[in-house]
């Protein structure tokens, strides 16, 4: 087998591969051979069909299949060979196949890029540290007593926090507007389920008034006829109901899991799930400045067919999202929406797998124990769930990426600068840090942008002036 390479534009690359003529035609003999006793062809006994005749019928279509079948073979075989490492299938293309002449083809596909890890150093990283604390603790709890609130019916005028049960219609220089009318509709005052002039007319009403007010839709409301809109309301208060927050009682306990220990327990069974959201919070946070840095400070060509798979796998899960379990009709979306997203998915994953290979990283069994543990204590099981992961190979290899990209992380962590920022319990969860780095950013590549729209301006200006100059002269 000859092969020789040609590089193309950037990652491609084309193998010319041919093979002896003397191997190609045995095999489409073999092949015949074979068929030979197994057509049926009118005028000759079974097994009796002159093998001229079965090559005469068949022949081109046989070699056409010993052609598509060597072609991979000996694709593989020519990779291994030169030592290439293919990004995706190749597009195989037949240059001389007659009777005769050696067996020739061509394979074009792309490579895999040469990644050379940056020094780790330069990795900057933002680590946000909070403690809970007891008001944090306080409020989590009124969360949770808020969750599982009743309302009850009251006499009274409607508040902020009240729950309304309501019929309303509205009109505009007389007439009836459209989509603006309901009845026993509960929305709960000041909670932004109805537009903000809608809240303010109701509050105040008691059950069994009526009261009529203006209201202009916000500019970005989500039906466009109404956008910007003012009408009148007509709303008649039909119930008023107060939020009851449940006890703190050995019954609301249970609800969380918690038999025994009465408050003191249901505290710091809260305490401790807490920790542990704010502990994965400040984790995840890191891992994705570490994740943006590795993709800002590596350039290098990515393969487009690894992109264009990424691409399929980011819109299969923003589809499954838009289809929410049921039957709807997925819509169109474009690949270009995800290529950017797609692309840097694919050079980090490059890098990631760059310094596993260069530390000769392997999944941590004590780090993946604790994982499935973790997962598991959320389930009534949790033994069960664990022996379930461990009989599932692809279920398992998901935890065991996870896992090692942690310890990459930690890897990557250990080398980075990396600037600790105090923080609270709140602002932690809510990604406070990930959006002032976000807004920074974007900052930057404004001023960016805006000194380059500068420059472009001043150089315009200078040739201007150039031009008026070189005029002046000819005049």
């Amino acid at each position: 087998m000859n092969v020789s390479i040609e590089t193309m534009t950037g990652l491609e690359r084309r193998l010319t591969i041919a093979l002896p003529s003397e191997d190609f035609e045995t095999q489409i003999t073999e092949r015949l051979e074979d068929a030979r006793d197994k057509v049926r062809i009118p005028g000759y006994r079974p097994g009796k069909v002159p093998l001229k005749e079965v090559r005469r019928r068949y022949g081109q279509a046989v070699r056409a299949e010993v052609a598509g079948e060597l072609m991979q073979s000996s694709f593989f075989t020519a990779v291994q060979q030169e030592e290439l490492n293919p990004a995706g299938q190749p597009n195989l293309e037949v240059v001389k196949m007659g009777p005769g002449i050696d067996f020739e083809f061509t394979a074009t596909f792309e490579v895999y890029p040469s990644v050379d890890v940056c020094d780790l150093a330069r990795v900057s990283v933002k680590q946000p540290q909070a403690e809970i604390t007891d008001e944090d603790l306080d409020n989590m709890v009124t969360r949770l007593r808020e969750q599982r609130q009743t309302f009850e019916p009251v006499e009274r005028a409607a508040a902020d926090g009240d729950k309304v049960k309501a019929d309303f219609s509205a009109t505009k220089d007389g007439e009836p507007v459209e989509g603006t009318a309901g009845e026993d509709v509960e929305f709960t005052v000041g909670q932004g389920q109805m537009i903000e002039d809608f809240d303010t007319g109701v509050r105040g009403a008691g059950p069994g008034e009526t009261v009529t007010f203006d209201a202009t839709f916000p500019e970005d409301y989500r039906a466009e006829e109404l956008k910007g809109q003012t009408v009148q309301f007509s709303v008649t208060v039909k119930e008023v109901s107060e939020a009851r927050l449940p006890e703190l009682d050995d019954e609301f306990f249970q609800g969380f899991g918690v038999e025994e220990g009465g408050e003191e327990a249901f505290r710091t069974e809260v305490r401790d799930n807490m920790q542990r959201e704010l502990d994965a919070a400040v984790k995840n946070q890191v891992k994705q400045q570490v994740m943006d840095e590795l993709g800002k400070l590596h350039e290098f060509p990515v393969p487009h067919a690894v992109v264009h798979r990424e691409i399929h796998v980011l819109k299969d899960q923003m589809l499954s999202q838009f289809q929410m379990g049921g039957t709807a009709q997925k819509p169109d979306l474009p690949d270009e929406l995800f290529h950017d997203q797609a692309e840097q998915r694919v050079k980090v994953g490059l890098v990631v797998n760059e310094i596993i290979s260069n530390q000769s990283l392997e999944v941590d069994q004590a780090l993946l124990d604790t994982r499935l543990e973790e997962i598991a204590a959320q389930y009534g099981e949790p033994e069960q769930v664990v022996a379930w992961y461990r009989s599932n190979p692809e279920q398992l290899q998901n935890i065991e990426m996870g896992v090692l990209e942690e310890q990459v992380v930690d890897h990557i962590i250990s080398q980075a600068q990396v600037e600790t920022v105090d923080s609270n319990y709140d602002d932690v969860l809510a990604g406070k840090i990930m959006a002032d780095i976000a807004a920074a950013q974007a900052d930057a590549e404004d001023a960016e942008s805006s000194a380059a729209a500068d420059e472009a301006a001043a150089d315009e200006a200078a040739a201007a002036e150039d031009a008026a100059k070189d005029e002046h002269k000819d005049g």
